[in-house]
């Protein structure tokens, strides 16, 4: 595979959306590709409507920042170095866990971004989604 192409990115969606089905959270989930531009979306039945941006914002950022949002998540807090980030891009960086760059040898080819549960669950279902590539 030399990039995210819409076949891996829906073999992506299919392993989060079992493991979304398996813990009973419908979620959301998100593959941009390495320039973050979606490549593939899937909306679970019941999936909080809120949160189709979130998870694509998630994939977003963790592609342009190269790392899991719920590494990003510490650094944005009040009083540290990248407080106030999500305000340079307003809806586009969100810093909660769930999103997961994705990677093919040392080169990121794309990210995913998971969002309809707790943040927890998100994680979860994007490292399972990941896991897949």
């Amino acid at each position: 595979m030399s990039g995210i192409t819409l076949k891996s990115a829906h073999r992506l969606i299919e392993a989060a959306s079992a493991e979304a089905e398996k813990i009973g959270v419908p979620m959301n989930i998100a593959v941009v590709d390495a320039g973050g531009n979606l490549t593939a979306f899937h909306r679970q039945d019941g999936a909080w409507i809120g949160s189709i941006a979130i998870s694509q914002a998630k994939a977003y950022t963790a592609r342009a920042f190269d790392m899991p949002t719920a590494d990003l998540q510490p650094m944005v807090q009040p009083g540290q170095p990248l407080y106030g980030i999500e305000t340079s891009d307003p809806g586009h960086i969100i810093a909660f866990p769930g999103g997961i760059p994705l990677t093919q040898g040392t080169e990121i080819i794309g990210a995913i971004g998971v969002s309809g549960g707790l943040v927890d669950q998100d994680q979860q279902v994007a490292e399972a989604g990941a896991a897949a590539l």
